[in-house]
């Protein structure tokens, strides 16, 4: 079992808001290099979306579960069709998109004890808590080519840390850089 987070980033290393969802004011910095950059499976998840299970927190759950369920192609059907564990304490249903269960008890135990690959889209908070825990193995991170400026990073309050660079593939205008944790 691995946990693999997966973000856009911009360049200064801002995660918020890369399609403007949130209205924050310097939000949608992936979508201003085009609806290319950031469809399909650019973080190369492919099987793992069969055998592994979604890990989302509610704000980027609720995003996922307007836009999702109505598309359809190969990798829109792959995610769909994905196992999903919403971590929330205020939803009580999420029968909106298909293969979603509420997380129940408390994340880090749930997390440590999965038996399968753990792929967290989104959702910082949960990205952080997993990573100050030592539970994070692999980050894929999509780098944009913008500045933000401002916004919430991955890595604000984490711990001194040395990865490794697994791969570093040009994707579009981005760079998707893969880490392992050491």
């Amino acid at each position: 079992m691995s946990v693999i987070v997966v973000e856009f980033v911009t360049l200064d290393g801002v995660v918020e808001d890369p399609d403007g969802s949130g209205g924050t004011a310097t939000g949608g910095w992936a979508f201003r290099h085009g609806p290319e950059a950031v469809a399909g499976d650019k973080f190369r998840l492919g099987d793992r979306l069969d055998t592994g299970v979604l890990l989302l927190g509610r704000t980027t759950w609720e995003l996922f579960a307007k836009l999702w369920p109505g598309r359809s192609g190969e990798f829109p059907d792959r995610l769909n069709a994905s196992a999903k564990l919403v971590a929330s304490r205020t939803l009580s249903d999420v029968s909106a998109w298909r293969n979603s269960v509420l997380l129940r008890g408390d994340l880090v135990d749930t997390v440590a004890r999965e038996e399968r690959d753990v792929i967290v889209i989104g959702s910082v908070g949960i990205a952080q808590t997993l990573a100050r825990r030592g539970l994070v193995d692999e980050y894929r991170l999509l780098v944009f080519p913008s500045v933000a400026g401002a916004g919430r990073r991955l890595f604000d309050g984490a711990a001194p840390a040395d990865l490794d660079l697994v791969s570093s593939t040009v994707v579009g205008p981005a760079v998707l850089s893969t880490y392992r944790t050491r």
